[in-house]
């Protein structure tokens, strides 16, 4: 389920902007409301653990989860899609990390890797059913079931839960030993920041007072989160953790990953509605082939990471991100479905081939008592690269728009023989006279438009492979996996 919403959106997207009232900017909301309240949540997850026992923290996050997935369903508006999202996120971000959980506590050794390798295919699903799914139950029902569905799985594993593990008492101490002043932080620090790079643009940056309040919340909460560290018995996230350079190069690289995976989820069914006039099943279809791409370099990983330095293939793999996104900066108004067959299918392998490795230097960086703590940092930067980076590339598009949409009429001389044909011509069309020329006025300014839309997801796709070069050099500081741990990957 929490894998599954992350992106079973993605291809109805346009389809929910248009129902609810979001522009294509505010639709953004729909998946950083999701991501920013998961990674509040998931560095959480053995602190609820302590404090409730695992059966009883999975059922209530399990009824959680559908009881705000049936709210985004029957969401009227954005305001409520949005808070249907953020419950969604805050269970989410419990189910991942509490499955690895279950997996070390109800496994034997020898059945540890069979785990894995099970956990592993549920969470590449995702990626490949969520798309299709989505897309087709919005053209053939509509969108809302796409959240409707989760009530019947959230069913079984209820069951599952209460007959799969034994209850256990919590502790509820650990109420009196939780870092309020991180979790505070994590809260108006990471909230803060995304409303501030989704609005800065619209808002004229910091000559708001609204980006101005928004930019003191960010740094009153990262400040809590600091204080955190110093002053709480165990802190909400070990942030001096970081001090390892293999691990601080891990969630750099993480960060920009997450980013790109996300924002490229987001930008090209956007593109492919808006431009190429696909539904949401066609646009579906089109994302599902990074999924399907990504169960293949899955499978290849285990040989690969056990014959090739992790340094290589990390880089390898973020080299291949980079020319996916390249590929996607010649975009026109002609382009379709198929101009991004092979940027997806770069892009999955690319993703894949970069997050597994950098899971499991995260993991080897540091001594195994941390461990789990290394690894909910891992988890914390790809959700975070992703909320932030989706804010940042929709106020970045809207800004390009703006820019290539003023260019382009500045360059349409009005004495030009040319432009006053095609003016004569449209107003013709639509009857002539002073009604006609606003119209074909209106009609040259609608192609504009469109193109300096083209020009703006170019340049988003630009600053996304750009983005993936700069982070490269971070590739250096990894450490590489031990010879042990990469034989028995490959075996």
């Amino acid at each position: 389920m929490a894998m599954l919403d992350i992106s079973v959106v993605n291809s109805a997207l346009p389809v929910i902007q248009g129902e609810i009232g979001a522009t294509q900017s505010e639709g953004t909301w729909i998946g950083t409301a999701y991501l920013t309240a998961e990674i509040v949540v998931i560095p959480l997850t053995g602190w609820f653990d302590r404090m409730l026992g695992l059966r009883r923290f999975l059922l209530i996050a399990s009824i959680w989860f559908v009881g705000f997935s049936m709210l985004c369903g029957i969401a009227p508006d954005l305001n409520t899609m949005i808070l249907g999202r953020v419950g969604q996120g805050l269970a989410g971000g419990a189910m991942i990390p509490t499955a690895m959980t279950i997996m070390a506590t109800r496994l034997p050794p020898a059945q540890q890797a069979i785990g894995m390798a099970c956990f592993a295919a549920a969470a590449l699903l995702g990626p490949i059913v969520g798309p299709l799914l989505g897309g087709w139950m919005t053209e053939h029902y509509s969108w809302r079931y796409a959240f409707f569905m989760n009530l019947p799985i959230c069913a079984g594993l209820v069951v599952l839960l209460l007959m799969g593990l034994k209850h256990r008492d919590g502790d509820w101490q650990e109420l009196r030993r939780a870092d309020w002043a991180g979790i505070a932080g994590m809260v108006l620090g990471l909230g803060g920041l995304t409303v501030l790079l989704e609005e800065g643009h619209r808002e004229q940056w910091f000559d708001s007072g609204l980006i101005r309040a928004l930019a003191l919340v960010s740094v009153t909460g990262f400040a809590l989160v600091a204080a955190g560290q110093r002053l709480a018995l165990r802190p909400v996230i070990r942030l001096s953790l970081l001090r390892n350079r293999s691990l601080a190069a891990v969630v750099c690289l993480m960060l920009v990953a997450g980013g790109l995976m996300f924002s490229t989820m987001f930008a090209v069914p956007q593109f492919l509605a808006t431009i190429a006039g696909n539904n949401a099943l066609q646009s579906g279809q089109v994302i599902a082939m990074a999924g399907g791409t990504a169960i293949f370099a899955s499978a290849l990983f285990p040989v690969l990471v056990s014959r090739v330095d992790v340094r290589l293939l990390v880089g390898g793999a973020f080299l291949v991100q980079a020319g996916a996104s390249l590929m996607a900066t010649h975009l026109s108004p002609m382009s379709d479905g198929a101009t991004f067959s092979i940027t997806m299918v770069l892009l999955g392998l690319g993703l894949t081939l970069a997050a597994l490795p950098l899971q499991q230097v995260a993991i080897s960086s540091v001594p195994a008592e941390d461990a789990g703590e290394a690894s909910s940092l891992y988890v914390v930067a790809r959700n975070m690269g992703a909320s932030v980076g989706l804010a940042a590339v929709a106020s970045f598009q809207d800004q390009r728009l703006e820019l290539h949409h003023w260019q382009l009429h500045a360059g349409l001389a009005a004495n030009d023989g040319a432009v006053q044909g095609q003016l004569a011509q449209y107003a013709g069309q639509w009857g002539g006279g002073p009604e006609g020329l606003v119209a074909a006025y209106r009609l040259i300014d609608n192609q504009v438009l469109r193109e300096a839309l083209v020009m703006s997801f170019n340049d988003v796709f630009m600053a996304l492979a750009t983005a993936t070069l700069l982070v490269m050099p971070m590739v250096l500081l990894l450490r590489p996996i031990s010879s042990a741990r990469a034989g028995g990957m490959g075996h």
